[in-house]
Formats: C-alpha cells, sequence, structure tokens
C-alpha cells in the first residue's frame, strides 16, 4: 500500500478536481482519490517511519462492475512500513488487485472474490486473500483468508502466513440528511505457528462519521485502533504502538 510521496497541495487538488476522470452517472467505470490524516489497516498504521498520528497518505482507485454481477478493481495508497521487515525493502507504493462477484441470496447481498495486497519491490510482504461477504441492511459481515505463503510479511519463509484469517462486522447507516455512521470491528486469528512464535490474534475497531458535501466530495472522520497494544509497537521506538488509537479524518472525491 505504497506511493512516491506527492506533496499535500498537489494531493488536494487531485481530491478537489473531477474533471480529468468525470464519468456519465450510467458508468460502470467509477474513480476515487481520498487524502487521509493517516492510514491504517486493520487497526494498524501503515506509515511506522514516524509515531505521530498526523502522518498523511494519498490513495485512490478505479472499479469496474459488469451487469453481470462481476467486477474487478485496483486500489493504491502511500505506505512506509515494508523496510521493517528484515529483507529491509525499498517500497513506498501498495498495490491492491481484486476481483469478485456480488449476488443476492434471498434478503442478503452476497460478495465473493479475492484480493491480492502488491508491494513493489518488497515481495515477503505481498498478502493474497480470497474472501465472502454478506450484507443486510445496514449491517455487514466479511471473512477474508490468507493463501499466499506470508500475511504482510509474517510467516513468508516459512508459509506459515497461509490460513491467517481475517473477520470483519461493519455497520454504516444514515442517521440524518447526508451524515452516516459507520462503525467497524474485526478480529485477525493468525495460524498457530505464527501464535507460537509470540505474535497473538488481535482485535481492531473504528468509529466515526461520513459528511457528502455534494457532487461526490465526502468528508469523514473516525476513532481509529487495535487491542494487543503492547505487543505491536515501533520498530523505531518499542514504547509506542502501531495499534495506537487514532482519530482519522478523509478527504475522498468519488467520480
Amino acid at each position: 500500500m505504497k506511493l512516491i510521496p506527492v506533496p499535500v497541495a498537489l494531493a488536494a487538488a487531485l481530491v478537489l478536481s473531477g474533471t480529468a476522470f468525470a464519468q456519465t452517472a450510467a458508468s460502470p467505470l467509477s474513480f476515487n482519490i481520498s487524502l487521509t490524516s493517516n492510514y491504517k489497516s486493520r487497526g494498524q498504521d501503515q506509515d511506522q517511519s514516524d509515531t505521530k498520528s498526523f502522518k498523511p497518505a494519498l490513495q485512490g482507485g478505479v472499479d469496474y462492475a459488469f451487469t453481470n454481477g462481476f467486477y474487478v478493481g485496483n486500489w493504491n495508497s502511500t505506505v512506509n512500513w515494508t523496510k521493517y521487515l528484515p529483507s529491509n525493502p525499498s517500497n513506498s507504493l501498495e498495490v491492491d488487485l481484486y476481483g469478485g462477484y456480488k449476488f443476492k441470496a434471498g434478503p442478503l447481498d452476497m460478495d465473493v472474490g479475492a484480493l491480492t495486497y502488491y508491494y513493489p519491490g518488497a515481495d515477503s510482504a505481498d498478502t493474497t486473500e480470497v474472501y465472502a461477504g454478506a450484507t443486510y441492511g445496514p449491517v455487514t459481515l466479511k471473512y477474508s483468508r490468507t493463501v499466499s505463503k506470508g500475511y504482510f510479511g509474517t510467516g513468508y519463509t516459512t508459509s506459515d502466513g497461509r490460513g491467517t484469517g481475517y473477520l470483519n462486522l461493519a455497520f454504516a447507516q444514515e442517521i440524518m440528511p447526508k451524515v452516516t455512521l459507520k462503525a467497524s470491528v474485526g478480529q485477525t486469528m493468525f495460524t498457530s505457528a505464527v501464535k507460537d512464535a509470540g505474535i497473538p490474534d488481535y482485535m481492531d475497531y473504528s468509529v466515526g462519521a461520513s459528511y457528502d458535501l455534494g457532487n461526490g466530495l465526502s468528508m469523514s472522520g473516525a476513532l481509529v485502533g487495535a487491542n494487543k497494544q503492547s505487543s505491536y509497537t515501533y520498530a523505531i521506538d518499542p514504547s509506542k504502538s502501531v495499534n495506537k488509537n487514532t482519530l482519522v479524518v478523509m478527504l475522498t472525491k468519488a467520480l
């Protein structure tokens, strides 16, 4: 999830400008670009070069939805954590590639697919998961299972990362015009070999809201973090945790 650092002024300009990728309302092709105050994935900081809570990241992606329910997409973000892996790779970009199928099953909206997290130049961090999700009203339950050798660098050399599971329960509900309440809780479940090596399972959480500013522009804020903070610390400062609670603010433009 890394990208070559981009000046904040340019990032803001890209977020606020939609003319380069203008699409019709009926188009199956959509784009998104965001500027966030901190990129956290499953409750953990994805920039570990600094222990500060304010570490801006530029993010963006593209999705294509077929009329038969299938979809493909790509999402990218700046990151700065892979250099702390044992192989010390040089990398600043996360590239997510995914595809799947959405369909109805009675009252449920189902979603099954596969997702690869690719870190150019940092092969040991690459991770591939398969997933299945079900949505009922404002609630979504999703399970992801790692099928690659490693899980974001964990268990890469021994294939012990394969089989790691992640279960996420999310809630999203509009509570007043243009305001949507969002909350989620997730559980990372490592393989026995990984846990025996001293890396415990942990739970992450997020609670916040988003505001629709109109014309595809939205602002969101959420308190994001995870438990087991003493077990997940910065390599540059073991007294600080990458799981710490952080207020994350994001500006997003959907095109």
